[in-house]
């Protein structure tokens, strides 16, 4: 590479490299935001067939229908992290998460056909389900 190219390329490199926007202490050390004014819908199942890739596959299927329901506001599916303590309950098979406006919302969402077909289509695959919801606490 000749020098002339080198410097040229250099110096482009430079330009760009300047251009990025660069990380400020600030953004690193933001606070989490609170959730605030939702209804947190927290389920856990346990598969009759803890070991069945097919069953767990099955079940996120039809927990991805839910998806769909206009009341939701946010959602996650999710596995044991594999984390553990003494207070961790790992022994669930699949988890679901949703938020809501309100208890409105939620009573809206329990009786919606997706929902309702969501139960009749895949509780074949559970022997147990567990639900915590909860709201905010009053201040």
């Amino acid at each position: 590479m000749k020098n002339e190219s080198r410097r040229n390329f250099v110096k482009t490199a430079a330009a760009a490299a300047a251009s990025l926007p660069l990380a400020t202490v600030s953004s690193v050390e933001s606070k989490p935001k609170a959730m605030k004014s939702v209804f947190v819908h927290q389920v856990y199942f346990w598969l009759k067939n803890p070991d069945s890739t097919a069953d767990r596959d099955k079940l996120v299927e039809g927990l991805k229908t839910l998806t769909k329901i206009k009341e939701i506001k946010s959602w996650h599916i999710g596995i044991p992290a594999g984390t553990s303590r003494d207070v961790i309950d790992g022994s669930y098979s699949i988890s679901w998460l949703n938020t809501l406006k309100d208890r409105a919302a939620q009573d809206a969402y329990q009786v919606h056909p997706i929902h309702t077909a969501f139960v009749d289509n895949y509780k074949h695959l559970w022997n147990k389900v567990v639900v915590y919801d909860a709201v905010d606490v009053p201040l």
